[in-house]
């Protein structure tokens, strides 16, 4: 029985070593090292996932969760890494689960093609030029549900679909988007989540303990207990763009990036500011303790050829001592990480840029520090989008060493958007993009 199985007496709690072998099988080709200048990172080592069926994986730790996995394998790992202790080990997590958009009468319907997916904290382990499954542990409520990828609220939320768009499924006010992931001394968990946009404490066991909302959030329905304790601005997150990075500071203080800026005083102001925010949380209290300003790279910086700033996001952030933090700014092509330092004098919470009323917002100020804006400081440390080997949409970071770095993308579970998504049989037309994990090297160390 596995080790997870106390609460559910028969029904294993995660997927062990040797349950089922495809899972830990995953043998994959090789990820070749690149060659780089002298002075210059590169990639030293890589491994990918192989495939693993979608519905094998969830109903071994969830019986009966996935009945059609519609050709959908393993993936969406990429979310968020987290060093595991051993040396090629890590903590990772899934996102809300295989989603995709189809347009429908001119406007876009968001497709959830295996509904009864469940989120799940994934441990993995780098051997050779494969990654390996090592154990996986499922979301679940207060009562041992499985809490879902589905969307929470209606008006909110995007309204999902099934797999061709043609059937709206329900609602779920369980559901969760997760993206970061940190683990605690005591061997719980924090995630990240893009719905709420919320900061979920769990279980060792994936049990949701707490999910903390903005406030004002009004989630009813919950199978767990939900607390509004962070700052009621974040209700006007963009949709789809919630808290997406996650890093756990050496004192044991949380700090959430919003993915993108909010939509203040509108989706359009949102669309081409250049300004998100990170949020500080002490688990000790229970409370946001501080709110920076954070300002993107022009997207021509970042990505170049791309033109849309909408495209700019955080996808990561990860300590690195003291009060200094990664901060990954990404488009779906290229990602750089640069060093930030959090001090006092760049506090802005419970000022007038938590006003949703504040006009302008903050948001819409073509250059925050030029009107006293206390700024985040930064510092480049790489771009990955030079570096040979490094595949697009990289959104988990973990530091290795001084002078190492790992990183991993999100495959999407293989989807595309699009009504040729999948076949006529409504299986899978797999995008061919596969879960990597790579170690870079960095010249000058961090």
């Amino acid at each position: 029985m596995s080790p997870y199985a106390a609460d559910r007496r028969s029904v294993p709690r995660s997927v062990a070593v040797g349950l089922p072998l495809v899972v830990l099988a995953a043998l994959t080709a090789t990820v070749p090292a690149s060659a780089a200048p002298d002075g210059e990172a590169r990639v030293v080592r890589g491994a990918t996932l192989g495939d693993v069926p979608l519905a094998e994986f969830s109903n071994a730790l969830l019986p009966g969760t996935v009945d059609d996995d519609r050709g959908v394998d393993l993936g969406g790992i990429g979310s968020d890494l987290y060093p595991a202790g051993r040396k090629g080990e890590f903590w990772t997590v899934t996102d809300r689960g295989p989603n995709g958009q189809i347009k429908v009468g001119g406007t876009k319907r968001r497709t959830f093609p295996v509904p009864g997916f469940d989120p799940a904290i994934v441990k993995i382990r780098v051997t050779g030029d494969s990654v390996r499954v090592l154990s996986a542990i499922p979301l679940t409520t207060s009562s041992g549900e499985p809490v879902t990828g589905l969307p929470n609220q209606a008006g909110r939320d995007e309204a999902p679909y099934s797999y061709d768009a043609s059937t709206p499924l329900s609602y779920d006010p369980n559901g969760l988007d997760t993206e970061g992931i940190v683990r605690a001394a005591d061997g719980t968990f924090w995630l990240v989540d893009e719905y709420g946009p919320s900061l979920v404490h769990v279980s060792a066991r994936g049990k949701v303990l707490t999910r903390y909302v903005p406030e004002g959030l009004n989630l009813t329905g919950a199978g767990y207990p939900v607390v509004e304790a962070l700052p009621s601005v974040l209700l006007h997150r963009k949709v789809n763009r919630g808290f997406e990075g996650l890093a756990q500071l050496p004192g044991g203080d949380l700090v959430m990036a919003l993915q993108s800026p909010m939509s203040l005083p509108d989706a359009t102001a949102g669309n081409v500011s250049r300004t998100t925010r990170l949020v500080r949380f002490s688990p000790a209290r229970g409370a946001v303790t501080a709110e920076y300003a954070y300002r993107f790279d022009p997207v021509g910086v970042v990505d170049p050829g791309e033109d849309d700033t909408s495209e700019l996001k955080i996808s990561s952030v990860v300590a690195v001592g003291g009060d200094r933090l990664l901060v990954q700014e990404r488009t779906d092509k290229a990602a750089r990480l640069h060093l930030v330092r959090l001090t006092p004098a760049a506090d802005i919470l419970g000022g007038r840029w938590d006003d949703a009323t504040t006009s302008p917002s903050l948001e819409q100020l073509d250059d925050p520090a030029a009107v006293g804006v206390p700024v985040l400081a930064k510092r480049l440390l790489v771009d990955l989008g030079t570096v040979p080997g490094v595949p697009g949409k990289i959104e988990g970071v973990a530091r290795v060493s001084d002078d190492m770095i790992a990183v991993v993308n999100d495959n999407d579970f293989g989807m595309t958007d699009g009504a040729g998504a999948f076949d006529a049989h409504g299986r899978l037309v797999d995008s061919g993009v596969e879960t990597k994990v790579l170690f870079v090297r960095l010249p000058h160390g961090i």
